[in-house]
């Protein structure tokens, strides 16, 4: 449970999977379209998966940017590629996520990168609302190498 909301992002979906997704304030307003390979039409709108994947890699790396500042270390640009994949579950009824996230730390060796990537998964709300549920594999890049950058 919430100790106190901090801020409550308000969206409504009309027409399900092909409708459109609208935030209240309006800065969200996008066409959804079914996959072709989950027996859609395809098309030019995005997918929950799609908005998940965004979600989440903006928030771990929102993360990563709080733990590293806590830890008062400079990573660089952090970027983070987030894989969402749907498929039917293996153990119950229904369909399943899973989440991959490729963290990039440009200006931290690749140990620190790790380190802190875990420590970004401990404190990130996705991460938390996500553990025990759902499948997430972490991998860290750091970007330097014994004092020099990688190619």
């Amino acid at each position: 449970m919430l100790k106190e909301k901090l801020y409550t992002a308000q969206v409504t979906t009309v027409g399900a999977r092909a409708g459109r997704v609208e935030s209240s304030d309006n800065n969200l307003k996008l066409h959804l379209s079914v996959p072709s390979e989950m027996g859609g039409q395809g098309g030019t709108g995005t997918n929950p998966e799609q908005l998940f994947a965004a979600g989440y890699a903006a928030c771990f790396g929102g993360a990563v940017q709080y733990a590293a500042s806590q830890k008062k270390i400079e990573p660089g640009e952090v970027n983070v590629m987030a894989l969402v994949s749907v498929g039917p579950s293996t153990d119950k009824e229904g369909f399943e996520i899973a989440v991959e996230l490729e963290v990039t730390l440009p200006k931290l060796d690749q140990k620190t990168a790790e380190s802190l990537v875990a420590e970004a998964h401990r404190i990130c709300p996705y991460s938390n609302a996500t553990r025990g549920n759902v499948d997430v594999k972490l991998t860290a890049h750091g970007g330097v190498l014994s004092g020099s950058k990688l190619v």
